[in-house]
């Protein structure tokens, strides 16, 4: 067993495409608080996820899975190598802009996945709100909030920091 190294809050740095926003932390369970947000440069798996998942490795450890949303990709590989280390990719269809990395048997990582097209502010709003204690929003009501998507905005709670409006 290796010791683990927890990321640092990143959310008050610069976001620019290709990004990722962290607040990592070890629990054994999640109640749809994410863990971090990533905002990737195009729809190419392979070129975008290598990189990210090459940067936990060296805080986590080995990453055993990623679960992905199969709408966000273009293409979808059954696994990717890291580091000489194969890590599996599980695919779903629910188009929940998510990302679930798994390290071991019971570590999971929830990050929101901000569409590459999106807007340098916007994308900010939407990392930091992922990455704020306590929250519970979805990432679709996320996104909604930041002007990211237009889905649902009215039924993002008056708290959440995207309530002023895209940037």
């Amino acid at each position: 067993m290796h010791s683990v190294k927890l990321l640092a809050d990143t959310s008050g740095e610069p976001v620019l495409p290709g990004t990722a926003v962290l607040r990592m932390e070890t629990t054994a369970r999640r109640t749809g608080t994410f863990d971090g947000a990533w905002w990737p440069r195009t729809r190419d798996l392979k070129s975008q996820l290598s990189a990210l998942l090459t940067a936990l490795t060296a805080r986590l450890g080995p990453i055993a899975r990623v679960g992905l949303d199969a709408s966000d990709w273009d293409g979808a590989p059954g696994h990717l190598f890291v580091d000489g280390h194969m890590v599996r990719i599980d695919w779903s269809a629910v188009g929940d802009h998510t990302l679930i990395v798994t390290r071991g048997d019971q570590d999971h990582f929830l990050f929101l996945v901000i569409p590459p097209g999106a807007g340098i502010g916007s994308a900010h709003d939407a990392m930091v709100l992922a990455v704020q204690d306590g929250n519970d929003v979805s990432a679709e009501r996320i996104l909604a909030a930041t002007g990211i998507t237009g889905v649902g905005r009215s039924d993002v709670p008056q708290s959440s920091p995207g309530r002023a409006g895209p940037t």
